[in-house]
């Protein structure tokens, strides 16, 4: 960890920059240890994410998000904390998994609140389907599991369908340390009485 007393500017970056569109990139040597490596997609303001890294300095956090301004927002937090168990990627998620992320990678995968597209013209848009739960099969370590969370009933519902239908993976619970380890917006919906949704899979059958 870096020495949390230094000027936090001095700190390297912890967002890896993209140089090629098509090698995949060598995860593991973007890593300052050799522990589990766990994936978020759409980390978003980092509420999450940096909670979730704070607590669990063993394991290693890729992050991905589309949006610079919210990529400096974690980095500047990264830096400032002496955190170097988190590296950034920008990216869009579903190119990501599916050309540049080597197989058999990831512990654990977290897709909170990604954007239901709530208009039926519009559903072949959203990340989680059919395809996702294959590049989630290809990508994850044996038992690696998936977690899912979104206030949107109806794309919970495809959620649950998607995973159903892909017979490599079986429901499991939630663990609740996890659950209690909120996002800054889960946490005002919450608020105004909409519940989060929880949906999570284990990996049984990897190949």
């Amino acid at each position: 960890m870096a020495d949390k007393g230094s000027n936090w500017r001095d700190q390297p970056s912890v967002i890896h920059p993209i140089t090629s569109a098509i090698e995949r990139i060598d995860v593991r040597g973007l890593l300052t240890n050799d522990g589990p490596i766990e994936l978020e997609l759409g980390c978003g303001d980092g509420s999450f994410l940096t909670k979730y890294a704070d607590a669990n300095p063993d394991i290693n956090f890729i992050g991905v998000e589309r949006l610079m301004g919210r990529l400096k927002k974690l980095d500047r937090h990264a830096r400032r904390t002496g955190m170097t168990n988190m590296v950034l990627l920008r990216l869009e998620a579903s190119y990501l998994l599916r050309y540049l992320l080597p197989p058999r990678t990831f512990n654990a995968i977290h897709v909170y609140f990604p954007d239901p597209w709530p208009k039926e013209k519009h559903h072949k848009n959203r990340l989680i389907n059919d395809d996702f739960t294959e590049r989630c099969r290809e990508l994850l370590t044996v038992d690696g599991r998936v977690y899912l969370r979104t206030d949107h009933v109806e794309y919970f519902a495809q959620m649950e369908e998607v995973f159903g239908r892909n017979r490599t993976f079986s429901r499991i619970d939630t663990p609740d340390d996890l659950k209690q380890i909120t996002t800054d917006f889960e946490r005002e919906f919450n608020a105004e009485g909409i519940p989060t949704n929880h949906s999570a899979w284990q990996l049984t059958e990897p190949v």
